[in-house]
């Protein structure tokens, strides 16, 4: 199965923050972009926004790509129609992110067989008002996900996953054991000190809560990392909320 170019093309993914000075032609970023819009898509309720200045772009990118929740464009379509929209900005929302997240998945996956590497910024929604007023964007326009891409001047190694068992659940959902879980926090954990990852990074999330620091650089790992993320991060979903209403969602009422 390996032998297949789309499998080993996905098995092969990795992040890349290191890019040649080598521009991507006009004939690769079509093909980008057609390729995402072959995803399936509910409404292709999705636009995408491209800076090629890559002393301005993350990383110094040749291109950045922002994915962006479109409804403005549907809403003309629905006018030229005569019909008003009564779906509500919630449902909207759900159905655009994986319109958006499935055709940003496609330009990677495409852009890793044309020689090209990528790394998803996920901070988009929550610089939404910024990117709005840099690229002059509508109401009804939401920034869902950020992608540089460019030529690799690196060549890292593919990054753990979680073992199969602890992803792959058929005919219902079991019983996570311990040894199940010490498992796939071992795969994960040992995958990531064994390529030095944080430590090469030096990307430590620092404690903001009342608990001791207790790791370093030779145990420090996925695991925690991740956990200091999502047990310190965004308590508060105000921050998003605004960023919503500042695009003209609101996720909150009946329309």
């Amino acid at each position: 199965m390996k032998e297949n170019s789309v499998v080993q093309t996905l098995l092969d993914h990795k992040s890349i923050r290191r890019f040649i000075e080598k521009p991507v032609s006009d004939e690769i970023i079509t093909t980008l972009v057609q390729a995402g819009q072959q995803a399936p898509f509910a409404s292709q309720y999705y636009s995408v926004l491209l800076s090629r200045n890559a002393k301005r772009n993350p990383m110094h990118a040749p291109l950045l790509f922002t994915i962006c929740v479109d409804s403005f464009k549907f809403e003309k379509i629905m006018a030229k129609r005569k019909w008003k929209l009564v779906t509500n900005d919630l449902t909207l929302l759900f159905f655009g992110i994986q319109d958006a997240a499935l055709m940003a998945e496609n330009m990677v996956v495409a852009g890793r067989s044309l020689g090209l590497g990528s790394c998803f910024l996920g901070n988009a929604p929550f610089r939404a008002d910024q990117i709005a007023e840099e690229y002059n964007l509508p109401q009804r326009v939401f920034p869902l996900v950020q992608l540089v891409m460019g030529y690799p001047s690196e060549d890292p190694p593919r990054r753990p996953r979680y073992p199969l068992a602890y992803t792959l659940f058929e005919d219902r959902y079991p019983e996570l054991t311990e040894a199940l879980v010490d498992h796939a926090m071992q795969q994960m954990d040992e995958g990531y000190l064994a390529q030095d990852y944080y430590r090469s990074r030096q990307a430590k999330i620092p404690l903001t809560v009342d608990r001791k620091e207790t790791f370093t650089y030779d145990d420090y790992s996925w695991t925690e990392h991740i956990c200091r993320k999502w047990g310190q991060w965004f308590p508060d979903p105000a921050d998003l909320y605004t960023q919503l209403e500042k695009r003209g969602f609101n996720i909150e009422k009946k329309r």
